[in-house]
């Protein structure tokens, strides 16, 4: 899809002041659902975050494309959804061509140096996180909070960036103080969570679709 299709406010990198902790909450978001809304607001108040970017990417390089919706209708649903005032929506990884989380998180590093970042992810994307390509990179960029979903509680005991990164691990009470302790460093933040998946509303909307 090319950038002439979505609106260039979402292309740019949010802009973000000197000292702000600032969470990155990415993924395709095909579609983006409640359980993704609750992920985004556990990990703003549990974390003190200043702002919360809701990463839309382009694609996944680890997930079919077969069925992936346009990044402008992903946007658009997820802003319906994204409605706490801390969440920027944001799709500027289009902008730079980046495919990759690694690359994504090493331009948002060196583009703004005085703020504090925390990569948000959501335990059921821990069990694959040594697929993504340089993820010992990812882990070793800026802390990482997981925050809890159905059928993931023990993954981050058996995963093997849990394994590999044991040593960085901090308590969830401390999650407040994560963005002050340099990479790697991670939590796994426990709390409500949501039985919905993106695959399941999809397989859903094609069931409707073919009755």
């Amino acid at each position: 899809m090319t950038t002439e299709h979505v609106d260039r406010r979402y292309l740019r990198m949010p802009h973000s002041e000197r000292g702000m902790i600032v969470g990155l909450f990415g993924g395709s978001f095909n579609p983006p659902h409640e359980g993704h809304a609750l992920v985004a607001e556990i990990a703003i108040r549990r974390l003190g975050l200043d702002q919360l970017w809701w990463m839309v990417t382009p694609g996944n390089p680890l997930k079919s494309r077969n069925y992936l919706a346009p990044l402008a209708e992903r946007i658009a649903r997820s802003e319906a959804i994204a409605t706490d005032p801390h969440i920027k929506v944001t799709a500027f990884e289009q902008a730079f061509g980046v495919s990759y989380t690694a690359n994504t998180l090493s331009r948002v590093k060196a583009r703004n140096p005085h703020v504090h970042f925390i990569w948000i992810m959501g335990a059921d994307s821990l069990e694959n996180f040594h697929r993504w390509q340089k993820w010992q990179n990812i882990a070793r960029t800026f802390p990482i909070a997981v925050i809890d979903r159905p059928g993931s509680t023990l993954s981050y005991l058996s995963s093997k960036m849990a394994k590999t990164f044991a040593f960085a691990r901090i308590d969830e009470d401390d999650a407040r103080i994560l963005w002050k302790k340099p990479a790697p460093a991670w939590t796994f933040i426990h709390g409500p969570r949501s039985t919905l998946s993106s695959t399941a509303i999809r397989n859903s909307d094609q069931h409707k679709a073919a009755e």
